[in-house]
């Protein structure tokens, strides 16, 4: 039986409709966007467009006002989305937004999807998941967090949250606490949704990173807040999937997450490779193109390498979501290979502009840093290429071989 590579008519159709959405209206709304009044405002114009044209929530079942698109159908979209930074945003599939939505849709209780599903759904409000810490780090099962329960109706929270992306932008905070230290260690852990502002959940600064900042980063992005939780009163109604079920539910929604920034960086690449192939097909040095020469041709050609590794990587992955295979090896691998190729794309485009890259007159010196981070979060590289790893050997301790591990078994 051959293999079919052939991606479906509708899914196609979708993507190509979302690809000229970025093109048409995302990329050029980029210029527009100058301070908090003019973002809201665009971002205002773009989301009623994009409603308008039934482009709005892609990875949301159609009951519930999305898209209802598959894994496949979803990747094929989040790869076109990141070519602009306004693209998730303008079709309300943002994160840390996205994930939540997927945790509440699949977890929440009626009254949760009523009254906080709801506002998320339509782009009224912003949410922000509130996990890691200073102590632990990429290690989930460290945390300190304590949910103590307050009679029938409340939890107390006690502890403190580091990292916390968009917080100084949301409306609502997802917070992972341990409500049972004496249970097994993926067991301790709950998750409580709360309303926000609280004086029990104090932003006490957004913390300065290596990325460029200006007066957009922590409300487009959100920024990265440092969290002190003293006496946190949630309502006991608040509680997310039952108690115990935090770090479950969390792995869950992180898988989601280390997706849809590989997915991104997908586009981001490709829209860097493009900048890059102008540019080289435009400036001469030394009398000829940049593009005659033989050392250029080998930089795009592995920047396209890659692209196309990923790409295939992503479409795999996704069709073994469709068929809800187990997925988690190929998840770890593409979170790091993902990483380190668009910040290899991105720094060859910077190379191949010259000065005019490493200036603030392109996007690339700003993209550079940020993406940086994209072998931090959802996880850093050494977790999960300590994963991939112990999943190898423990299937040639299984089997005499690695290949399941490692690719030779991909349906």
């Amino acid at each position: 039986m051959s293999i079919d590579f052939e991606i479906p008519p509708d899914a196609k159709a979708v993507r190509e409709r979302v690809r000229q959405w970025v093109h048409d209206e995302c990329i050029p709304a980029e210029t527009r966007v100058t301070d908090k009044d003019s973002y809201k405002t665009v971002l205002a114009e773009l989301r009623g467009k994009a409603r308008a044209q039934g482009l709005w929530l892609p990875f949301v079942p159609k009951e519930h006002g999305g898209m209802g698109l598959g894994p496949l159908a979803n990747a094929l979209v989040q790869m076109e989305l990141g070519e602009s930074h306004l693209g998730a945003l303008s079709m309300n599939s943002q994160g840390p937004d996205d994930a939540t939505i997927l945790t509440l849709l699949a977890h929440g209780t009626d009254y949760q999807k009523e009254k906080f599903l709801k506002p998320l759904l339509n782009g009224e409000k912003r949410v922000c998941y509130s996990m890691t810490e200073k102590a632990s780090g990429a290690d989930a099962t460290g945390m300190q967090t304590r949910a103590v329960k307050d009679g029938n109706e409340n939890y107390i929270l006690n502890g403190e949250k580091w990292f916390s992306s968009a917080a100084s932008a949301a409306d609502l905070a997802l917070v992972m606490a341990m409500t049972d230290p004496d249970a097994p260690r993926h067991q301790r852990y709950s998750t409580f949704i709360v309303e926000l502002p609280d004086p029990g959940y104090k932003i006490k600064r957004d913390i300065p990173t290596m990325a460029l900042e200006g007066p957009l980063s922590h409300i487009m992005g959100g920024g990265h807040a440092e969290i002190e939780i003293n006496d946190l009163k949630v309502p006991a109604e608040n509680l997310l999937g039952g108690e115990g079920n935090g770090f479950n539910m969390g792995q869950h929604r992180l898988a989601y997450g280390r997706l849809r920034h590989g997915m991104h960086n997908v586009a981001l690449a490709q829209r860097a490779l493009d900048m890059a192939a102008a540019r080289i097909t435009d400036r001469k040095t030394f009398g000829s193109l940049l593009s005659d020469r033989q050392a250029v041709q080998f930089m795009m050609a592995e920047c396209a390498t890659q692209l196309y590794i990923s790409r295939l990587m992503l479409l795999h992955i996704a069709y073994k979501a469709e068929k809800g295979l187990d997925l988690r090896q190929e998840n770890s691998i593409a979170k790091v290979y993902l990483a380190h190729m668009v910040h290899h794309v991105v720094d060859t485009a910077i190379q191949l502009h010259g000065a005019l890259g490493y200036s603030r007159d392109t996007p690339l010196a700003a993209w550079y840093t940020h993406i940086r981070s994209q072998r931090l979060v959802d996880g850093p590289d050494e977790v999960h290429r300590w994963t991939v790893g112990r999943n190898v050997i423990k299937a040639f301790q299984k089997d005499g071989t690695t290949a399941a591990a490692a690719g030779g078994d991909l349906l």
